[in-house]
């Protein structure tokens, strides 16, 4: 069985019968997979469409994503239109991207989501259970019930998993346990624990029930290299673990690379001798078992790590071509022509062989290539780039190379490159090589200039152009609320009514950005002039006395009043501009005329900053 559970369940590793205490998972080797369809296959289709039948207490679904107390058997969450936001995008433990997994949504109340008896064990025998789970809601989401599931054996509770966590991730459960004198046959149950809601969902694959026994070694586990003309060598088995007091073995070799194996006759000793020498791979393990009858039990055995003897022959034929131009290293002579030749090297395992070589010289026909190199847009920019394309009198295939990176196609492109010198290069089957450096080239830094710090006057406007090396695709300017821009915003015109440091950013097509500024110095001048003596008789000239003021730095009057000797008010006015001559005094009150004479004024008046100040004094009538 195949089989990968996502479910509102969790599948722990700790499983034990028989009265012993649970142990962890194996130490030693294991025996071949009782549960062979643990893994639940694989197929094409998203969904298995008949019930396997492997979950009495849930209902299989061909309509995912499950609800509530339903399991389905799928290759990929993901390509479920409707999958919970909340779940986990997934496929199965395994690197088949069409193997299938057990998906369960766990019911509110407890219900068993796995059960199956094995039969033909041995007794007295340690056996490992485990499976790969996954809790299906992802890391991060708050408020969801954690899978909790019991191991059952025979219908009694031997552990409980505990709380699964949201760790996006496959982990990996098992336990042990021993079999008890007569006892052949158990019922392995899994049953959810935890409460309903929202929550307890996850994924179950690669059950497996094997045999555990010591660790079964051939050592050194690495290959081991022999001569043609060498010697036989003993291959022996090392046996780490007191779990067999009296251990049982059969030797064993495949003929296909491990695919298959037959046992080698009469080899059930603790070592055999591999003593054939004719070049090529040879595989080798052994089976182990606490007895003679157990080492007949496939359920009852462990098997040895694969021991690989690898011989090397005599005598070697080498064929291979190189460009003209181009030596061949043939041991230590570089051979530069074709021709037959033959040498008597040492291996780089010790090993004396002979070696043929046909070697053969093809011409150098001379590869060109379409280069195309663009410079960084910007200084300190890495976003030059190099293209390859039409490579030419090539003998393919070919690879194109930039410093150390290299790619095996008709053409390339190398983008993410700063400014430097780059080493390129074309290589051709054969070793026909184009090679040459391209540079790209460090643009010029941007720069912007607003020019130096400029006084004004309170009310003046001024004009700020920016000078820039490059033509300049965007502009920001800070305060914005100050600056009223012209087309392209790079001749602003400001009106400051106080000192200002005014900034300026400019960004090429490109995106190289320059920033520069200036301070706008607003000397507080306020422009008032109040006469000090008017005539009124009407000839057109001072006939009025008013406050005269340059506009806009003098906004309004808001305020003249005009006094007699002893203090009478004699005019009151205010809220208008200045130099408003229909607005000031005339020289009379209640419509007679005033004496000629010296007369007191106060006056209040508002600047373009919001400032006001008053002014008082004293004007001639003149008559």
């Amino acid at each position: 069985m195949k089989i990968r559970l996502i479910t509102l369940l969790f599948f722990t590793a700790v499983f034990f019968a028989c009265g012993l205490p649970a142990q962890e998972t194996c130490t030693g080797n294991l025996g071949t997979n009782i549960f062979d369809a643990g893994d639940f296959g694989s197929g094409p289709s998203n969904l298995i469409l008949s019930d396997p039948g492997i979950a009495p207490g849930y209902i299989y679904t061909l309509s995912p994503p499950p609800e509530d107390g339903y399991y389905t058997i799928t290759n990929n969450t993901g390509a479920w239109g409707g999958l919970y936001a909340t779940w986990l995008p997934i496929r199965d433990n395994s690197s088949d991207p069409l193997g299938y997994m057990m998906v369960v949504n766990a019911s509110y109340s407890a219900g068993i989501f796995y059960e199956q008896t094995v039969d033909g064990l041995c007794e007295n025998t340690l056996y490992e259970f485990s499976a790969d789970i996954i809790n299906l809601i992802r890391s991060g989401v708050a408020g969801h019930i954690r899978p909790n599931v019991s191991f059952l054996i025979n219908d009694e509770v031997r552990y409980s998993s505990g709380d699964i966590p949201q760790n996006n991730m496959w982990n990996t459960y098992g336990f042990t346990f021993t079999t008890e004198p007569g006892e052949t046959s158990v019922k392995l149950t899994l049953r959810n624990n935890a409460p309903g809601g929202i929550g307890n969902d996850l994924a179950l694959d690669n059950i497996s029930f094997r045999a555990c026994g010591p660790a079964a070694l051939i050592l050194p586990t690495q290959v081991a290299n022999i001569c043609e003309d060498g010697s036989p060598i003993t291959l022996e088995a090392t046996i780490l673990g007191d779990q067999y007091p009296d251990p049982a073995l059969q030797w064993q070799q495949s003929f296909d690379e491990g695919a298959t194996w037959q046992d080698i006759p009469g080899a059930n000793g603790n070592a055999i001798q591999h003593s054939q020498l004719s070049g090529g791979y040879y595989y080798y393990r052994y089976l182990l078992a606490n007895s003679p009858a157990n080492l007949a039990n496939s359920r009852c055995r462990v098997i040895s790590n694969i021991k690989v003897v690898y011989v090397q022959p005599k005598f070697h034929s080498v064929a291979d071509t190189i460009c003209a131009g181009a030596a061949y290293l043939f041991g230590d002579t570089p051979l530069t022509e074709g021709g037959v030749y033959v040498d008597s090297l040492l291996s780089s395992i010790g090993c004396d062989s002979i070696v043929t070589l046909a070697l053969q010289v093809v011409p150098d026909r001379g590869i060109t290539a379409e280069v195309a190199a663009k410079d960084p847009g910007c200084a300190g920019f890495r976003d030059g780039s190099i293209g390859v394309a039409g490579v030419r009198n090539a003998y393919l295939p070919f690879s194109i190379g930039l410093d150390s990176a290299a790619v095996m196609a008709d053409s390339a492109f190398f983008p993410g490159l700063g400014a430097g010198s780059y080493a390129f290069s074309i290589t051709d089957r054969f070793g026909c090589t184009l090679e040459y450096d391209i540079t790209l080239d460090e643009p010029d830094s941007l720069w912007v200039e607003l020019g130096p710090d400029q006084p004004i006057g309170l009310g003046e406007r001024l004009v700020l152009p920016v000078r820039s090396n490059y033509t300049l695709a965007t502009a920001e300017w800070s305060p914005p609320e100050l600056v009223l821009c012209d087309s392209g915003c790079l001749k602003p015109l400001v009106q400051p009514l106080q000192t200002t440091t005014f900034t300026f950013t400019g960004v090429t097509e490109d995106g190289c950005t320059a920033t520069d500024s200036v301070r706008i110095v607003v000397n507080e001048v306020r422009s008032v002039y109040l006469p000090n003596a008017f005539s009124p008789n009407e000839d057109g000239r001072n006939d009025r006395f008013v406050a005269f003021g340059d506009v806009p730095n003098v906004q309004e009057i808001t305020s003249m009043k005009v006094f007699g000797r002893w203090g009478t008010l004699l005019f009151e006015g205010g809220g208008f501009g200045p130099n408003d001559l229909s607005a000031g005094w005339d020289g009379t009150f209640k419509g007679k005329l005033m004496p000629a004479g010296a007369y007191a004024y106060v006056i209040r008046v508002r600047f373009l900053d919001g400032v006001e100040l008053e002014y008082t004094g004293a004007v001639h009538l003149v008559r």
